[in-house]
């Protein structure tokens, strides 16, 4: 079964030096029927005027990914990191016991556009961690690259949670099966391009849910690039 969230039916926050479309509920934004899918609870889709961003904030026992499309992210913390994340890069802030942060566009100059991700964990509690891995790129544009897994394999970030993110890059007419476990779920987030997800035409700020153990089956339509999150 497939239940698809078309990228305008999104929540959208404008503050004029950032415009956020929510895919599940955020902020000021609530709508009961779109409040998460399983574990992932935020999909934030963001732009960000050059030298503007996010003032020092906190957050507690959250998985929070960030996926650069466009520009760079300048990143500080209280856990003393200080880093810029750029497009073929991701990172990762276990919020646990409590972090602040902030985040700015890096570019005076250049927009920002960035997904913000979060994950439920497992646990409450955890010490809080950081960490940025660049993707392999061909294995995105082969086939399927790992990004975040419970395990850490293939140089992927760890988070605390029975959840695997993936990154396809299909160009058109190319198809990408991955099979989904029997008891698992799926959802997918088209972050560039246009798509074919078994039939039905996905585009740039897409979602949709898939529970079922068959395989799912992507196909490029227009260069595409998209995220796969494998959920318990």
């Amino acid at each position: 079964m497939i239940a698809i969230r078309r990228a305008e039916d999104r929540g959208r926050t404008d503050w004029g030096w950032l415009d956020s479309r929510h895919t599940f509920s955020f902020g000021d934004y609530y709508d009961p029927r779109h409040a998460g899918f399983r574990a992932l609870r935020v999909i934030n889709d963001d732009r960000v005027t050059p030298g503007a961003g996010f003032g020092t904030h906190g957050h507690r026992d959250m998985e929070i990914l960030s996926y650069v499309l466009e520009g760079a992210i300048e990143h500080r913390d209280s856990m003393g990191t200080g880093s810029v994340i750029r497009p073929g890069e991701i990172q990762m802030m276990r919020a646990g016991t409590g972090v602040t942060h902030s985040e700015f566009n890096h570019s005076k100059a250049d927009p920002l556009h960035f997904l913000q991700v979060w994950i439920v964990p497992d646990a409450r509690g955890l010490a809080p961690t950081y960490g940025q891995v660049r993707w392999d790129e061909d294995a995105a544009r082969r086939g399927f690259a790992l990004l975040a897994s419970r395990d850490g394999r293939e140089g992927s970030l760890h988070i605390h949670q029975d959840a695997e993110l993936w990154l396809a890059k299909p160009a058109a007419g190319e198809r990408r099966t991955l099979p989904l476990a029997a008891g698992r779920h799926a959802w997918i987030h088209v972050a560039r391009g246009v798509v074919s997800l078994d039939g039905q035409e996905l585009r740039e700020g897409d979602g949709a849910a898939l529970s079922s153990g068959a395989p799912f089956t992507l196909e490029g339509r227009e260069d595409g690039e998209v995220l796969v999150f494998d959920l318990a």
